[in-house]
């Protein structure tokens, strides 16, 4: 009876942090939205004059409201969506609401690139490294993997070079996450028929290592001790045979 009640207990605390963070995280949301909102209108002359309510046309209208604009954006990017689809929630004409989505996209990359998705600063690589091993996957710093957009308007003549395996048209995204999903690499624009090795191969995800200016981090492989800053990394695959190692994944040192 009393192991039934500690149970009971435990149940009853993990349902109460569990609804704790649902909380936390719902109001930093409505946060971030507000300040996303805020940011981006500041972006725009239009906007800035609609904020303060004094936007208005030669009948005495006012314009279009940011709020409005940004609903109409993120239901295009979340949903796929064409801004014809849009028009019956957000009100708002094709031409607006597709400069209203270049406007917002300019707005976001000028004002958040630099916080996040900024390459990892030695900091930052010892605190991915920290909480990677805490979780179980020592020397992992994130999970690097492609992603496949379907590109359903792709124009015939292309259509060779952006058909994946799965016969439908794409463009790839080669991105990096942490365990907390910040993503500080994002690689886009690869047609859909090369594969991930090839995708990698044209990334910039490994510039900052090759030219020896990565961060100082000294690590272990096979007994032999690797220093990030002299160009040494590693390659999951064979190179004579180019396929990928039976045993313990080979390592090679690259220009020394």
């Amino acid at each position: 009876m009393e192991e039934f009640r500690r149970c009971l207990e435990r149940q009853e605390r993990e349902t109460n942090e569990r609804n704790r963070r649902a909380d936390e995280i719902n109001e930093l949301q409505r946060q971030v939205d507000e300040q996303v909102l805020i940011a981006v209108a500041l972006q725009d002359e239009e906007n800035q004059g609609r904020r303060r309510g004094s936007q208005c046309d030669a009948t005495g209208v006012l314009g279009l409201l940011p709020e409005q604009k940004l609903t109409a954006v993120i239901r295009m990017l979340a949903y796929g969506a064409s801004a014809d689809q849009v028009d019956e929630i957000a009100r708002m004409g094709k031409s607006t609401t597709l400069e209203a989505l270049v406007r917002f996209c300019q707005a976001v990359e000028t004002l958040y690139t630099r916080d996040y998705l900024h390459r990892p600063t030695p900091r930052d690589l010892q605190r991915l490294l920290q909480k990677a091993e805490a979780r179980g996957f020592p020397g992992m710093i994130g999970s690097i993997d492609c992603m496949h957009w379907q590109w359903k308007n792709c124009p015939t003549a292309w259509q060779d070079d952006y058909g994946n395996r799965k016969g439908q048209k794409s463009i790839i995204l080669e991105a990096v996450a942490g365990f907390d999903t910040w993503v500080w690499h994002a690689f886009f624009g690869v047609a859909g028929s090369q594969n991930d090795l090839n995708v990698l191969g044209q990334s910039l995800v490994f510039n900052d290592v090759l030219r020896g200016q990565g961060p100082n981090v000294i690590y272990q492989v096979n007994n032999t001790v690797y220093q990030m800053r002299s160009k040494n990394y590693l390659l999951p695959i064979k190179r004579d045979t180019g396929k990928m190692s039976k045993g313990v994944l080979a390592s090679f040192k690259l220009g020394g």
